[in-house]
């Protein structure tokens, strides 16, 4: 179990091991999802956006690593 501390400023440290399984990283921005049995889940949103751009682009065939690059590429400047 990881717990986490929240400051006066309503603010938490997200706990390493959970960083690193989310593949968190600094100025990431994090979504809380509550689900219907009331449980809050966090997921960084930038795989929530990959999850909706393959959706949409369901028909072309490109994987989820290929996806996370391009839109590392795009957060970094680099042209490809």
């Amino acid at each position: 179990m990881n717990l986490a501390k929240v400051s006066s400023n309503g603010q938490i440290t997200v706990p390493a091991e959970i960083r690193r399984k989310l593949n968190i990283k600094e100025g990431d921005k994090i979504i809380f999802l509550e689900k219907p049995n009331g449980e809050i889940v966090l997921q960084n949103s930038s795989i929530i956006v990959i999850r909706q751009a393959q959706s949409k682009l369901s028909d072309i065939q490109i994987s989820e690593d290929e996806i996370l690059q391009d839109v590392m590429d795009i957060r970094y400047g680099k042209e490809k």
